[in-house]
């Protein structure tokens, strides 16, 4: 519990205190925001505002976990680690992108093969580190199972065999990978939107993983082997270090979200919504929860199918729209609502999909 806060309260202050300093070098440095000609004319007056917030709240993730595992006198685990792999390597990813943008004094980064390239490749490694990797318990960070609430009886390797069945799993991974770092990428689109939506549904395994560890097989095993806990209990790798990182990183977005609110003195780019997409798909993988991530993260999945959506119907009736403009939240700016009110609402519809994820978690908790 005093790495959890510890993690939490450093990373914070971190952002809070630093990313106006960030900000300055960014300035500096004329790492400012482009934005595409279709783009809501409101959004002019932020063109040259910094970007690649990301790097700030990143950085203060890291430090808030490690500053907490030493204050509790914990070693960093593999679970840990996996997640500030998945988060750095897609942070990598965004960051090109953002670089590109910069250097060509445009909209026009990575194009979108490349993105899912980098994506690809780093949710590969994830996967496979994930799956092979055991702790001193036996346990491995992820199961080759698809998992609701806890691992369900769809196993790709039981069923396809090693072999295949390993590939069917690696390919299950990359999908949710891209998913949803495509789908927070896609929500960042206004001032705090993306940051706020993500300090809910990241800080819903705070819940979970501290859950998760009272509730842990393991620990509740040191009890007692006769416990009639142990029929519901979860077979998760460091449960306690998951909710430490997703706790850190809440706090780093807290504070950043401080200064990303509209206005907004610096932006994340792309470089800070592929890291939160990253930490979000880990977290999820590996608390043996990822079809639970359909409402957890439920406003990047609401706004994602508006595009898609939207672009199936522009195609096949040939320019014709449904909405204004896609993302969604343009769509309502086009409408003439406010910016700071767009965000605000999409933030209460966040939250609501978050609590019925955890509601959902606890139901199924007291059903077992």
């Amino acid at each position: 519990m005093i790495a959890l806060l510890t993690a939490a309260a450093v990373a914070m202050v971190f952002t809070l205190l630093l990313t106006p300093l960030f900000a300055r070098v960014f300035r500096g440095l004329n790492l400012g925001q482009f934005f595409r000609a279709d783009t809501p004319t409101t959004h002019v007056i932020k063109r040259g505002t910094p970007s690649m917030g990301g790097i700030v709240f990143i950085t203060a993730a890291i430090v808030g976990y490690f500053v907490g595992q030493l204050a509790g006198r914990q070693l960093p685990t593999g679970a840990g680690l996996l997640v500030i792999m998945m988060m750095v390597g897609l942070g990598f990813v965004g960051f090109l992108d953002d670089f590109l943008k910069v250097r060509r004094k445009n909209s026009t980064g990575l194009s979108g093969p490349l993105k899912i390239l980098g994506t690809t490749i780093v949710a590969i490694v994830f996967a496979i580190l994930a799956l092979n990797y055991v702790d001193p318990f036996g346990i491995s960070p992820a199961s080759s199972a698809v998992s609701f609430v806890r691992d369900l009886d769809f196993d790709f390797i039981v069923i396809f065999g090693v072999g295949l069945g390993t590939v069917l799993f690696v390919a299950w991974i990359v999908l949710i990978t891209t998913s949803v770092s495509n789908a927070v990428n896609l929500t960042d689109g206004l001032d705090g939107l993306a940051a706020g939506a993500a300090v809910l549904a990241i800080g819903s395994y705070v819940i979970i993983g501290f859950w998760q560890f009272n509730q842990s097989c393991v620990e509740l095993a040191k009890l007692t082997i006769s416990s009639p806990n142990l029929y519901k209990c979860y077979e998760v790798s460091y449960p306690l270090d998951l909710a430490t990182i997703a706790a850190a990183i809440v706090g780093s977005l807290i504070g950043f979200l401080w200064w990303n609110t509209s206005p907004a003195q610096i932006m994340m780019g792309d470089t800070g919504s592929f890291a939160i997409g990253g930490a979000l798909a880990a977290l999820a993988i590996l608390s043996r929860t990822e079809l639970l991530l359909i409402f957890i993260g439920g406003l990047f999945l609401v706004v994602t199918g508006q595009v898609i959506v939207q672009r199936i119907y522009f195609k096949a009736t040939r320019g014709k729209r449904i909405w204004m403009a896609s993302p969604l939240h343009h769509h309502f700016e086009m409408k003439g609502w406010a910016e700071v009110t767009i965000v605000v609402r999409f933030w209460i519809i966040s939250g609501l999909f978050v609590a019925t994820g955890v509601g959902l978690f606890y139901a199924e908790w007291l059903y077992q």
